[in-house]
C-alpha cells in the first residue's frame, strides 16, 4: 500500500552534509554561553541552541507541517525534532531512502 503524505504525519528524516552543517552552525555550549556572558558579548534573554552533535545520515523524526501535490510523489515542508533544544525547517523534501529525504517509519 502507498503511503501519500498529509499535514501532521510524523516521518523518517535523513539529514544531508548541508542540514547539518547549517544546525551545527548555530548551536552552541552552555559554557560557551557563561564564559560569553561574563565577558558581555552574549546579549542577555537570547535564545541559544543547545544539542547534541549531527552529521550526514542522522535520522531523526519530522513532523509534515504542508504538502506539494496530492499523491505519494510530491514533495513536504517539515519541522524535524533534533536531539536539543531547537528543531530544523526542511523544504520540498521527497519520500526516498538517502540523505536529504523523508522515509515512512517501520508499523510494528
Amino acid at each position: 500500500m502507498t503511503q501519500i503524505p498529509t499535514i501532521g504525519r510524523i516521518v523518517r528524516y535523513t539529514l544531508s552534509a548541508s542540514d547539518a552543517a547549517q544546525i551545527m552552525r548555530r548551536r552552541t555550549t552552555g559554557n560557551s554561553i557563561a564564559d560569553r556572558i561574563k565577558a558581555a558579548v552574549w546579549p542577555l534573554g537570547a535564545q541559544a541552541h543547545i544539542g547534541n552533535a549531527v552529521a550526514e545520515g542522522d535520522v531523526f523524526p519530522m513532523l509534515i507541517v504542508k504538502t506539494w501535490g496530492n499523491d505519494e510523489t510530491g514533495a513536504v515542508n517539515g519541522q524535524v525534532f533534533l536531539d536539543g533544544c531547537d528543531v530544523f525547517w526542511t523544504q520540498s523534501v521527497k519520500v526516498g531512502d538517502g540523505p536529504g529525504t523523508f522515509s515512512w517509519p517501520t508499523r510494528t
